[in-house]
């Protein structure tokens, strides 16, 4: 378990021990010394004679007790029962209102989280987040939610797959939680833009080289974003908008290019391919000398350059180095077979 979320626990049962200790501890001495005063035994029969009153087992008292002793060990039983039943009630609200089960789940969370490595984070989870959680899920991908809305971490809590981080991602602490210096990309998608500007600056500044794709609500927050490290700016209202339009006038094209981004079966897939471990016989080759398409069944449809120049559907006599990315289509298969020769 995490420190902060250790720290938790321990305050919170903690509490409900020593508050139980405090009330036995002041009920014995209270007694001891009552009796004491009132009845002037010695010390041990006082001590013996509160210990049997608290414990109602009903022995012998130590001694013939008088009208105030009496009246005292009446009012130390109803005190003791009244104390005893509190502690009680509290340590029983403790484990069944699920306190206890979240804090055991939590550790649980905590210790998947500290072994992840090359994950994602998704900050927030309302619709965007839990829209991109699923997309990942459905790839394979591990990742981790940060949200500190203590509705959302409840309604995470009910699946027992996701990992989760209840706190505020401007916070170094709960970003090095959840495992920023291991993570490949962190994804900010809360609705707030300042927010957002926050997360990615301080994830920037602790990650160099993570991707960090922020959503932003305001057209003037892309810059702010891209400012403050942000590598991609994703705007769902913008982009919503120019996919109805296109439905309009390219219908069978839209469909097309989400049927192969989106789809939720492996028939096909449009992936990133990099040419950093490209054999050595392959360098300084065209396109057409690799025979992709040939080998593999895979195509390449385009091409990111090591200048960061994209290239669509490239002439088949293009070279290919080392610091090129290949955008390639095909089922999952054909691709896999495509890496295979590409860095043999």
């Amino acid at each position: 378990m995490n420190q902060q979320n250790y720290n938790k626990f321990q305050e919170v049962s903690g509490n409900t021990i020593k508050i139980g200790i405090g009330v036995l501890v002041s009920l014995v001495a209270i007694g001891t010394v009552g009796y004491h005063l009132i009845e002037g035994w010695e010390i041990i029969d006082c001590l013996y004679m509160t210990i049997i009153t608290i414990a109602t087992v009903g022995f012998k008292e130590v001694g013939p007790l008088s009208t105030g002793g009496k009246i005292f060990t009446m009012g130390l039983i109803v005190t003791s029962l009244s104390s005893l039943a509190y502690v009680g009630t509290s340590i029983a609200r403790f484990v069944f209102d699920g306190d206890l089960a979240n804090y055991i789940k939590t550790y649980r969370v905590d210790k998947k989280i500290a072994k992840l490595k090359n994950h994602v984070i998704i900050v927030g989870f309302g619709r965007n987040g839990e829209q991109a959680a699923v997309e990942l899920a459905e790839h394979g991908v591990e990742f981790v939610i940060i949200d500190r809305r203590d509705n959302v971490i409840s309604r995470i809590r009910e699946n027992r797959e996701l990992l989760y981080i209840k706190g505020d991602a401007t916070h170094e602490e709960v970003l090095e939680q959840a495992g920023i210096y291991d993570a490949r990309a962190l994804i900010a998608t809360t609705p707030n833009d300042a927010d957002n500007v926050f997360v990615v600056l301080t994830a920037r500044s602790m990650n160099p080289g993570l991707t960090v794709i922020s959503r932003a609500s305001e057209i003037g927050s892309q810059m702010k974003l891209k400012r403050a490290g942000a590598t991609n700016v994703i705007m769902p209202e913008r982009i919503g908008g120019q996919r109805m339009a296109k439905l309009v006038h390219q219908p069978d094209v839209v469909e097309f290019l989400e049927y192969i981004l989106l789809q939720k079966t492996l028939d096909v897939n449009l992936e990133e391919v990099s040419c950093r471990n490209l054999a050595q016989q392959f360098v300084g080759k065209s396109i057409l000398d690799l025979k992709v398409r040939e080998l593999s069944g895979a195509n390449i449809i385009g091409i990111k350059t090591g200048g960061s120049r994209y290239i669509f559907n490239p002439d088949p006599k293009m070279i290919v180095s080392r610091n090129d990315q290949l955008f390639v289509l095909g089922s999952p298969g054909q691709i896999k077979k495509m890496k295979e020769i590409l860095e043999l």
